[in-house]
């Protein structure tokens, strides 16, 4: 937002002006616990060799500002004060559009305590202004002891819960088109207990890119023939080979020999060493890399009360259950990754204990361009968000996971007094986060084809691709979904 005028006519955030009100060195306590970080630097877990954060999420290439904008979050039922990075911050200082009489800039430093409106910045959505710094609460390192295991799918309904309430960093990932489940036993073990185990998991490693090429030209052969046995047997093959290599663990940092793997929890909580790789001119990448011909998707992201979790999973697998080969198509992207969250006081933080189903799947270049049983990933989104209530996630979703969002935050309207108190004049706001704030329309945008890209709701044919056969029609399960199918 540089150029806006008033930047340009008032100098705001003058680079010198600026430079003298922030605060300069960052001290670590380790006697606190404390650790501080520049909001645009890279997290990494946020950890030291004597301390770490636990709540880390599982990609390690997000920065600090970028973390608490989205609500980042790990995976744990057992966090006595939250399950996401932003319930530890201890304190944090924001630069925002000051008066005349501030020189057009005002920096707060807030502190836990001190004012409720950090529990407004703790996960922000970038509307409050600029993170500057942030100071984190630690723990003393630890050691982990993790073990995947696998079983059917039969009772996940029952099981997920306790499962997460056994083991501190449980999280499931859920093939429902395989009948399967992969089970995450993770467990906090004794300081001297042996192991030096690493997670590097192996879809945030670089990756050839002549190997991306041909697996993404394979997808779109069979998306474009709406070829379900082909999808469902490269799902298969994908999901079996990553299993067969630990999914990117290793005992000692190089192999992987049996479970369990004990390590620092700082080796096992985030991978991302595509980040890391080699400038070798795009021979490798990350396999998401825009440069390249790679992967291209969309993620659907929501968190359900722990209540209704039992009655969600119970529907998906009704839906599956008509047609079982409808799930492969998320086969290829390790399943429906399932996480456990708990309640938070930040504002847009999460309401309640629940648990985080994160779907990532096949998109087109084509924004015309159907999908291969897309009708049913509309009606599970729909489902999810608008049956059950669920949260979305606020760096993940398509436009129909955001609707009526704001109706769910119980302090959502006092996020946004302090939104128009910090930035009376929106410099940090765009008609995107207006839309999602509920402060003005628009967020379904309905035009033809709008469907197809979760850009609305379909209502009627020409909001899917009747010429490619996909029509609006109602849910399977859930009746009152409105979904693209393919007649």
């Amino acid at each position: 937002r540089g150029s806006h005028p008033l930047l340009q006519q008032h100098h705001l955030l003058h680079h010198h002006q600026l430079h003298r009100r922030l605060p300069r060195p960052l001290h670590v306590s380790c006697i606190r616990r404390r650790i501080p970080r520049h909001g645009g630097r890279a997290h990494r877990g946020g950890g030291r060799r004597d301390a770490g954060a636990a709540e880390d999420p599982y990609w390690w290439g997000l920065t600090v500002g970028g973390m608490l904008a989205t609500g980042a979050h790990g995976s744990s039922l057992w966090a006595r004060q939250g399950g996401a990075v932003h319930d530890y911050v201890a304190e944090m200082t924001m630069v925002s559009p000051g008066r005349a009489a501030d020189g057009y800039v005002r920096v707060r430093r807030l502190k836990e305590g001190d004012s409720t409106e950090i529990n407004a910045a703790k996960v922000s959505l970038g509307v409050l202004g600029a993170i500057y710094k942030v100071t984190f609460k630690l723990q003393p390192l630890f050691k982990r002891s993790l073990t995947y295991m696998q079983k059917d799918d039969k009772e996940l309904g029952d099981e997920a819960i306790a499962f997460g309430s056994k083991h501190e960093f449980a999280d499931l990932s859920w093939f429902p088109s395989q009948g399967k489940v992969i089970y995450r036993i993770d467990d906090r073990v004794p300081s001297n207990a042996v192991g030096n185990g690493i997670y590097d998991f192996i879809g945030f490693r670089a990756t050839l890119s002549s190997a991306l090429a041909i697996i993404r030209s394979v997808e779109d052969i069979q998306e474009s023939t709406k070829d379900a046995d082909a999808r469902c047997l490269s799902g298969k093959l994908l999901s079996s080979a990553l299993d067969s290599a630990a999914f990117g663990l290793t005992n000692d940092g190089l192999t992987f020999t049996a479970y369990p793997v004990i390590g620092y929890h700082n080796h096992l909580q985030a991978s991302g060493s595509c980040l890391d790789s080699a400038s070798d001119g795009l021979i490798t990448a990350c396999p998401w890399d825009s440069r390249i011909k790679a992967q291209f998707f969309h993620q659907t992201s929501f968190s359900i009360a722990l209540s209704d979790a039992k009655d969600f999973i119970h529907d998906v697998q009704t839906l599956v259950a008509l047609d079982p080969r409808s799930m492969c198509v998320i086969d290829q992207y390790n399943g429906i990754l399932i996480r456990y969250v708990t309640a938070s006081n930040a504002y847009l933080g999460k309401q309640e204990d629940g648990l985080d189903f994160d779907l990532t799947y096949y998109r087109s270049k084509d924004p015309a361009m159907p999908r291969l049983f897309e009708d049913v990933l509309e009606e599970i989104e729909q489902m999810a968000v608008f049956k059950y209530g669920g949260l979305p996630h606020w760096g993940k979703n398509r436009n129909v996971a955001f609707e009526g969002a704001m109706r769910k935050y119980k302090q959502g309207e006092e996020f946004v007094r302090v939104k128009e108190e910090y930035d009376p004049l929106g410099l940090f706001s765009s008609d995107w986060t207006d839309q999602v704030l509920g402060l003005r329309g628009g967020l379904m945008i309905v035009r033809d084809g709008c469907g197809l890209e979760g850009l609305c709701v379909c209502l009627e044919d020409r909001h899917c691709a009747p010429g490619e056969g996909f029509f609006c029609r109602p849910g399977k399960v859930y009746k009152n979904a409105r979904v693209c199918r393919n007649i």
